[in-house]
């Protein structure tokens, strides 16, 4: 571990020296753009109006691929959108009904609203989104099921679109936030390998100019042309920045603007007069997420609850987290249908862990290991090393399991690769509605990455998610949490603050929205922030 923690800290070190140096190896594939300069760049004489946002490292902009993206969310527009309490209200759709007898959506478009290109946005650009998103079987997209419940999509004319659902939802409104994308432009292509995907064309507040892969800078520029507010910030130039300790440096060297940081890197900043602390509640958790195509954990599935008795979650908060953030007990306890004190049953308790490891059969071997069926109860997580927070949880977590006779040996990686391993720290977000845990916890969902499957989560979740009487969805949430936490699929650890650090001169963020993973969505009020430097 002290090996791996050495070779992360050389890699950090050689990292702030290219920053500092003022180079940067190729980054994210895609089509090419030129370097950010002149009129549509930041040209060193149009700075002051420039925001220069140090954000998290991209491959692809597009919402049927790519959600939760602060990118995605000020290019595109969806038929609805996300108030500052996470309530859908129309955005592309200027009103919309549904006939609950007929399980029909009716959604009159906005008139006079065009792509950035200037073609004009109309219902046959809903229509080809929706139909790509359910019917394109190479189309390979986490967020595939929480549309399944559409049966059709139809417009009757230019600025009315008709969605029919074979049952109800009562998440759907939320799920039309969904960015559309314009069928001149996609028709034809193939939305998995399109070049279109890094030169996107949307109908949002901000319109795309160039990446600079090399220089990992995505410009975008405010579209004049929008049909609501027009932002004061003209331009936004998102930098694409994997490791943490970076945008620390860039805000410090005038090279960034504004930047979400861990705890332990925002609170350099709490005392500079220069800078300003904005601090977001957020939906985002860190959990050790078990691999069930691994074969450890088809034999041995029934002992991840049990983890959580001998991990201190609370002093991971103190540490780590530096007081910002609390003990995680289920995916939706922030949510206004969780919450459920029920379901939090795994105190952080070494006596409990061991009795309970030896009603499941577990045996202390002579190095004070567990084991069962002649097998160590020894496995793998991967961490993204570029996260230091990350890697201090799961280093943290390895320690206390180790000293309770597990070994969780922790592999940090650049990128997830789902197909190896045992499991990973991940991070993840319910932002709007608790149907979000859906597709990832419903046997063979489209998000279900992982191939965990409760037959009583899946009839719990389905349930809900087709009843439209908040009191008896609420309670049927309620008995989710306590089936999922039962039978968990991964060890909850803690939620995180969204800890963000601006220049003194932005102004605007809005901090009544609760955030997402990685606290994306701090940009949406961006239309009203000012910049003055």
């Amino acid at each position: 571990m002290k090996q791996q923690t050495t070779i992360l800290a050389l890699c950090l070190i050689v990292v702030l020296c290219l920053v500092a140096a003022g180079c940067s190896s190729t980054g994210n594939t895609g089509t090419s753009a030129p370097a950010v300069t002149g009129t549509s760049g930041a040209s060193a004489t149009g700075m002051s109006n420039t925001l220069m946002y140090a954000g998290e490292s991209a491959a692809t902009i597009n919402p049927v691929l790519k959600t939760g993206s602060e990118l995605t969310d000020i290019i595109f527009s969806g038929l609805m959108k996300l108030d500052a309490n996470r309530n859908p209200v129309v955005d592309l759709a200027e009103s919309y009904t549904y006939d609950k007898d007929k399980k029909v959506y009716t959604f009159t478009l906005r008139k006079g609203v065009t792509w950035h290109d200037g073609q004009p946005f109309t219902s046959a650009d809903v229509v080809y989104t929706y139909d790509t998103l359910i019917h394109d079987t190479n189309l390979t997209t986490t967020i595939r099921s929480n549309y399944q419940d559409i049966q059709s999509v139809s417009a009757p004319d230019d600025y009315t679109v008709v969605i029919t659902m074979a049952r109800d939802n009562a998440a759907m409104p939320g799920y039309f936030a969904m960015g559309i994308l314009p069928k001149h432009i996609w028709q034809g292509q193939d939305l998995m390998t399109s070049p279109w995907n890094q030169k996107p064309v949307g109908t949002g507040r901000y319109k795309f100019v160039s990446w600079d892969t090399a220089g990992k800078m995505i410009t975008v520029e405010r579209n004049t042309n929008y049909y609501g507010h027009v932002p004061n910030i003209e331009r936004v130039i998102y930098k694409t920045v994997a490791v943490e300790g970076v945008k620390a440096t860039m805000l410090r060297t005038g090279e960034a603007d504004l930047a979400w940081l861990n705890a332990k890197y925002a609170k350099t900043f709490r005392d500079n007069p220069n800078y300003k602390n904005i601090d977001f509640k957020t939906s985002d958790f860190r959990a050790i997420n078990m691999n069930f195509k691994s074969s450890f954990w088809q034999k041995n599935g029934d002992s991840i609850g049990v983890l959580n008795y001998a991990i201190d979650k609370d002093a991971i908060v103190r540490s780590v987290l530096d007081g910002r953030g609390f003990p995680a007990y289920s995916t939706i306890q922030i949510d206004a249908y969780g919450g459920n004190t029920a379901a939090d049953i795994y105190s952080y308790d070494l006596k409990k862990f061991a009795a309970e490891m030896e009603n499941l059969g577990w045996k202390k071997g002579s190095d004070g290991i567990y084991e069962r069926n002649g097998q160590k109860f020894h496995f793998n997580i991967q961490v993204t090393a570029s996260e230091e927070e990350r890697i201090d949880i799961a280093n943290l977590c390895s320690r206390m399991l180790k000293e309770a006779g597990v070994e969780m040996e922790v592999i940090p990686m650049s990128k997830t690769d789902y197909n190896k391993d045992n499991g990973f720290l991940v991070g993840n977000a319910v932002t709007f509605d608790p149907d979000m845990v859906y597709s990832s916890y419903v046997t063979n969902a489209s998000g279900n990455s992982m191939k965990y499957s409760n037959p009583d989560v899946d009839a719990l979740l389905d349930q809900a998610r087709h009843e439209l009487d908040p009191t008896k969805r609420k309670q049927i949430y309620q008995e989710f949490e306590v089936a999922y936490a039962k039978q968990p699929g991964m060890v909850l650890v803690a939620y995180l603050d969204g800890n963000y650090v601006s220049i003194k001169g932005l102004s605007g963020l809005d901090t009544s929205r609760t955030l997402g993973h990685h606290a994306v969505g701090v940009m949406w009020n961006i239309e009203e922030w000012t910049l003055s430097k």
